[in-house]
C-alpha cells in the first residue's frame, strides 16, 4: 500500500510536539464542541419549552445512560483501534494498520445493529431501571425510539473519526462534526417548534444529524486522499488483533460506561429523594459539565495519535514532552473553568432553562457539583497517556477507582446519611 502525498505531513516525529499536539488538538475541540451540539442543542431547546412540557428534559436526561453505554461500545473499538492504528504507522506496518482500520468498522456496524434490537426490545425496563417514573417515562421513550434508529450513523461517525486524525487529516475528522452539528442546530428549531413536534423532533433532528456526519465519514475513508481507505478484503475478523482492540479499547468503553454507571445511581436516587425537579437539575448539571470539559478532551484526543506515533517510533524523549505539555495546559485551562463556575453559577444554569425553581436549586448544586473539578485534567491526562501507549492496566485502574469505587456508592449512600439531595452532587 502506498500512503501518497499526504504521508509527510503525518510524521508526528519532526517539528516540535507542542505544535504537533496542538494542530490536532485545535480543530479537534472544535470538532468536540460542535459534536457536543447533537445532545447540547436539544436540551437547550427542551429546557425553554413551555412549563406543560417542563418533563421532556427529564425525559432526555434518563436517557444519557444508554447514550454513554452506546458511546461506550463505540471507544471499545474506535479508541482501542485507532491507537494501534497510529503506533503501526509510526513503526512502518501498513498492513496492519490498514487491517486494524477495516476490522473497527466491521465490529462498529455489527455492535450497532445488535445494540438497536436490544434497547428496542427492553426499552421499558431499561428505563425505569434508569430512574423513570410514570409521569418521565412517555417523554424518556418518545425521545429513545427515534434516537436509537441511529445508532449505526454515530458509532461508525465517531469510532471511524479518530482513523482519520491518526492519518494527519484532523480538519476532515473536524469536518465530520461541523457538517452534521450544523444540521442538527438548524433542524432542531424547525422540527421542535416550528413543526410542533416538540421531544420527537429533536430526536429526528439529531438522527438525521447523525446521517450526514457518517457519510462524510465514508465518503473520505473510501476516497483518493485517504492513506489508508476501507476495502472489504480487510474486513476480516483476525483474533489477534481484535484481542489487542480489545485490550486497549476496554479502557474507553469502561470510561464511558461508567459513566452510564454514576448517570443511573444520580437519577435514581434523585428520583426518590428530590423527585422529577432534581433528575431535570442533573441533565442541566451533566450539560454545563460537558460543555466545560470539551478542551480538556480536545487537548488529550490530540496529544494521542502524536504521543503514539513517538512512542512506535521510538521516540520515548518526544513522549515525555507531549505528557508535560498536555497535563499542563489541561489543568491551567480546568483552574479557570472551576473559579467560573463559582462565581456565576445561574449564568451556566440559564443557558438550559428558564424554570425559576430550576435556576434557584441548580445554582447552588452547581457549586457542589464542580468543587475541585481541576482535578479532574490529571486524570484525564494521564488516561491519554496510558492509552496512547498501550496501557490499559493503568488506565482502566484509575477510571474504576473515581466512577465504580468511589462516586456511585457515594451517590447512593450519602443521602441517607443525612445530607439528602445534596449527597448525590457531592459525591
Amino acid at each position: 500500500m502506498k500512503p501518497g502525498a499526504n504521508a509527510a505531513k503525518s510524521d508526528f516525529s519532526i517539528g516540535p510536539v507542542w505544535r504537533q499536539i496542538l494542530s490536532q488538538a485545535v480543530p479537534l475541540t472544535i470538532a468536540e464542541i460542535v459534536q457536543l451540539l447533537y445532545n447540547v442543542v436539544d436540551r437547550v431547546y427542551l429546557g425553554h419549552l413551555s412549563a406543560s412540557d417542563s418533563l421532556a428534559l427529564t425525559g432526555v436526561g434518563l436517557v444519557f445512560p444508554i447514550i454513554s453505554i452506546v458511546g461506550a461500545f463505540t471507544s471499545l473499538f474506535g479508541s482501542g483501534g485507532a491507537p494501534l492504528f497510529a503506533i503501526a504507522r509510526g513503526a512502518g506496518e501498513e498492513e496492519k494498520a490498514a487491517r486494524l482500520e477495516n476490522m473497527v468498522f466491521a465490529l462498529l456496524l455489527g455492535t450497532s445493529i445488535v445494540m438497536m434490537a436490544a434497547v428496542y426490545g427492553f426499552m421499558r425496563p431499561i428505563l425505569f431501571l434508569f430512574g423513570a417514573s410514570e409521569a418521565s417515562w412517555p417523554y424518556a421513550a418518545d425521545y429513545m425510539r427515534i434516537y436509537m434508529l441511529g445508532t449505526p450513523f454515530t458509532m461508525l461517525a465517531t469510532g471511524l473519526n479518530g482513523f482519520i486524525n491518526a492519518q494527519g487529516s484532523p480538519r476532515v475528522g473536524m469536518g465530520t462534526i461541523l457538517l452534521g452539528a450544523g444540521m442538527n442546530l438548524l433542524l432542531d428549531p424547525l422540527f421542535i417548534f416550528v413543526l410542533n413536534m416538540g421531544i420527537a423532533g429533536a430526536a429526528w433532528a439529531t438522527v438525521i444529524s447523525q446521517a450526514v456526519s457518517c457519510l462524510w465519514v465514508l465518503r473520505f475513508l473510501t476516497g483518493k486522499k485517504a492513506l489508508f481507505p476501507l476495502r472489504v478484503r480487510h474486513m476480516r475478523i483476525s483474533l489477534p488483533l481484535l484481542k489487542s482492540i480489545l485490550s486497549l479499547g476496554i479502557v474507553g468503553f469502561i470510561m464511558k460506561g461508567t459513566n452510564a454507571l454514576v448517570q443511573a445511581a444520580c437519577n435514581s436516587t434523585l428520583q426518590v429523594w428530590g423527585g422529577e425537579l432534581y433528575v431535570g437539575v442533573m441533565t442541566v448539571v451533566n450539560s454545563v459539565r460537558d460543555i466545560l470539559f470539551l478542551p480538556v478532551s480536545g487537548i488529550t484526543g490530540g496529544a494521542q495519535p502524536v504521543m503514539s506515533y513517538n512512542y512506535g517510533a521510538k521516540k520515548p524523549q518526544r513522549v515525555r514532552q507531549g505528557i508535560v505539555f498536555t497535563t499542563a495546559l489541561t489543568v491551567g485551562y480546568t483552574l479557570i473553568s472551576w473559579l467560573a463556575v463559582l462565581l456565576f453559577p445561574g449564568m451556566f444554569m440559564s443557558i438550559f432553562t428558564n424554570d425559576p425553581e430550576t435556576l434557584r436549586v441548580g445554582a447552588g448544586v452547581l457549586r457542589i457539583y464542580f468543587f475541585g473539578f481541576f482535578f479532574q485534567a490529571f486524570q484525564s491526562a494521564g488516561q491519554s497517556v496510558f492509552q496512547s501507549l498501550g496501557d490499559a492496566k493503568h488506565a482502566i485502574f484509575f477510571s474504576l477507582l473515581r466512577k465504580a469505587v468511589i462516586v456511585t456508592p457515594l451517590a447512593l449512600l450519602l443521602p441517607g446519611l443525612g445530607f439528602g439531595v445534596n449527597g448525590v452532587f457531592m459525591s
